[in-house]
């Protein structure tokens, strides 16, 4: 989802003097705050995320968020509506790939945690998953993003695979990310970027892609990988 790009009026709090009115980006500003509630939340927890905690994290009072998202519920959404926002950008710059085995591997790269940010951002998730049968802000979050993974995977499969075993293939691809992912955001020192990438170039080359479609398994994959 993407907002336009408008200027409202936020009203710093001074002690002593005139309040004087401010005009802020609210795009740019939605963006702070959701950039701020995900490192609070990979630093913290969702348990101990509250808007003032946010607020002061970002150096105002409390409206400087609830004028944005009135309540966690409503923070929680603006993050998966970033993240599906993302993944639809991402989905686009896929199809632009017109060779099948370069767009697979594309597609499996962008899953990956090899860097501070994305591992930071699925730390994140991994985090949250503890809280989706008690929260239902949480669990509508999985609910909302699981469909859009799927239909992302669908995007970069499609025309690399035979189409009666996409189906079934999308579920495959489903589950080596969610363990990539896992295994890198809980052992960052043995998945390092490089593992990553080997073992993506490993599993590439288990696809049944179709005639035509055969990656060269030997990119990236050396002697010297780490044991573990």
């Amino acid at each position: 989802m993407t907002y336009a790009v408008t200027s409202v009026v936020e009203r710093p709090i001074y002690k002593g003097g005139p309040v004087v009115p401010r005009y802020v980006d609210a795009e740019q500003r939605r963006t702070d705050i959701l950039q701020a509630a995900s490192e609070a939340l990979a630093e913290e927890g969702y348990g101990r995320l509250s808007l003032r905690g946010l607020a002061r994290r970002m150096g105002g009072s409390s409206t400087l968020v609830t004028h944005y998202f009135a309540t966690k519920e409503d923070l929680i959404s603006g993050l998966v509506d970033r993240v599906l926002a993302e993944a639809e950008q991402a989905r686009g710059e896929l199809a632009a790939i017109r060779d099948p085995v370069e767009r697979v591997r594309s597609l499996l790269h962008d899953f990956l945690p090899d860097a501070e940010e994305t591992r930071r951002q699925e730390g994140v998730r991994v985090a949250l998953v503890s809280y989706k049968d008690t929260e239902p802000a949480i669990a509508s979050f999985f609910e909302r993003i699981e469909p859009s993974m799927r239909s992302f995977i669908r995007s970069g499969l499609e025309g690399a695979v035979e189409p009666d075993r996409l189906e079934d293939l999308i579920d495959t691809v489903r589950v080596w990310v969610s363990g990539m992912v896992l295994s890198a955001v809980e052992h960052p020192e043995i998945w390092t970027p490089q593992r990553q990438h080997r073992a993506c170039e490993q599993f590439l080359g288990l696809l049944p892609l179709v005639d035509g479609a055969s990656p060269d398994c030997s990119t990236g994959i050396h002697s010297d990988s780490v044991a573990g």
